[in-house]
């Protein structure tokens, strides 16, 4: 694999985790919230962002996998892949959401068909309020009309990797966000 160019460093990471967390401890004094991470990819930012929170926090952790016949990691680097936009749940919550204050922790928005999926199935469930905390944002990509209530990042339409997203489940380990050559 050819070497990897940073996008995003571990102190800016860091910088902006901290700015968000203040943003929601303002959003929701006083108040609970319940911290829903997208499994996999996002729980590195969910942990570091719960850090930051100086309020009564739960966490919780849903999991997603989109349709589609996926390339192989080399075929996705060159040409992308795009899901059939049918996605379907593969790890439940473990408690109830409704009249709670309700954080989607996720990774990176990108089409925005799986987030739009569960936000649908969410709100189904009550909540008190839903709102959606992303660390990339990819609005280049976007199927669906949907935005972030806390946003990292926004960034431009490369494959990136680092701080919990992958290529072929390696790099989620990186402390930085970091692009990977396109072939």
């Amino acid at each position: 694999m050819t070497e990897l160019k940073v996008l995003i460093t571990r102190e800016q990471i860091t910088k902006r985790v901290a700015e968000l967390g203040a943003e929601i401890t303002r959003d929701f004094a006083g108040q609970q919230v319940v911290l829903l991470g997208v499994l996999k990819g996002a729980a590195i930012f969910l942990a570091d962002l719960a850090r930051q929170l100086d309020l009564d926090a739960t966490f919780d952790f849903i999991g997603v996998s989109s349709y589609g016949n996926r390339p192989s990691p080399s075929q996705e680097l060159k040409s992308g892949w795009d899901s059939t936009g049918e996605v379907r749940l593969t790890k439940d919550v473990d408690q109830t959401m409704k009249d709670k204050n309700v954080i989607v922790v996720e990774d990176i928005l990108d089409t925005g068909l799986t987030l739009t999926y569960l936000k649908k199935l969410l709100v189904a469930r009550q909540p008190r309020t839903l709102k959606i905390a992303a660390l990339l944002d990819k609005p280049s990509r976007r199927k669906m009309p949907l935005e972030g209530d806390y946003v990292g990042f926004k960034i431009p339409d490369e494959f990136v990797v680092g701080y919990g997203l992958d290529y072929a489940e390696r790099y989620r380990n990186l402390a930085d966000i970091c692009v990977v050559p396109r072939v």
